[in-house]
């Protein structure tokens, strides 16, 4: 891995992205707690309005990790967790417990998760990661897919080994379609690209026109999600919004923010997590003004 230990020396200049001033600024959670020299329990809680449209309803989901004031790298507990995905098919949740620098699978009737990648702290060897952002599940192949931040890789993690992906990527969100196509958002390029195994070449889908504000561009894209009819949300974070791209389309439309930087209905503040239900409700943690809006 001696290509990994070359990426991880090169990408320091993004340090700040991932250090403590510059975590806690971009990307605040909603739960807050005060941390003493005596470990503390909080219930870290996504606090939604109940909502009932038409037959859908949520309902309140909630893990309780401990946290203590020196480390946090105990099974049960996490540091700075960003992206997780949840197997529909046993109720686990993968976690990409970043400060951590490792991915965790939390039973949904365990009280402690269990480590599946980066066991041995930051590094860049193959049983590291390095601030890792976004976990998918990939069933048609068995495996599950990793961004690996400031080691800038992509990671393909099977039972008995793993591979790299993607190489040269700031990669902060992923996501996979019904065909098995797996989507990667590029914060520096400022693009979205999306691959299948046997592909020689990743497909642009988003921006690709360097950094701007235009409809075919991008600014510091984040977390994306995929809907069934194959379009993509995308979370522009630096130009605060959010865009919808339709398959195939060439350029974006604005679906949240767009308005400026700010607090108010028409405006988001750095957004991060993007998710779409079957009703077509857009969910987004509007990272920097600390909630999540529809």
């Amino acid at each position: 891995m001696g290509e990994k230990q070359t990426k991880l020396k090169n990408h320091e200049e993004l340090s700040e992205s991932v250090n403590p001033n510059s975590y806690q600024l971009k990307h605040s959670t909603i739960s807050t707690a005060t941390i003493s020299k005596t470990p503390i329990t909080i219930q870290s809680q996504l606090q939604l309005q109940e909502i009932q449209t038409k037959k859908n309803q949520f309902q309140q989901v909630a893990i309780s990790v401990t946290i203590g004031n020196e480390k946090r790298h105990q099974l049960n507990q996490l540091s700075y967790p960003w992206g997780i995905f949840i197997d529909n098919d046993d109720k686990s949740i993968y976690i990409a417990d970043s400060w951590n620098h490792r991915i965790v699978k939390w039973k949904s009737d365990s009280n402690k998760g269990k480590i599946i990648a980066g066991e041995n702290g930051r590094g860049n060897q193959n049983n590291q990661l390095s601030w890792p952002r976004d976990i998918i599940f990939d069933k048609e192949n068995n495996s599950f897919i990793v961004s690996d931040e400031t080691n800038i890789l992509v990671i393909r993690y099977t039972d008995t080994n793993q591979q790299i992906i993607i190489s040269n990527i700031v990669c902060w969100g992923l996501t996979i379609d019904k065909n098995g196509y797996v989507y990667a958002s590029d914060y520096e390029k400022h693009e979205v690209r999306r691959w299948k195994q046997g592909d020689k070449e990743r497909e642009l889908i988003a921006g690709g026109n360097g950094r701007g504000n235009h409809l075919n561009q991008l600014n510091g894209p984040t977390f994306i999600f995929i809907d069934e009819d194959f379009s993509l949300y995308i979370s522009d974070s630096l130009n605060h919004r959010v865009m919808k791209w339709r398959k195939d389309a060439k350029e974006g439309i604005i679906v949240a923010g767009g308005n400026g930087q700010g607090n108010s209905l028409r405006q988001l503040s750095s957004p991060q997590g993007v998710i779409v239900d079957h009703f077509g409700h857009i969910y987004v943690a509007d990272s920097n003004n600390h909630q999540v809006v529809e």
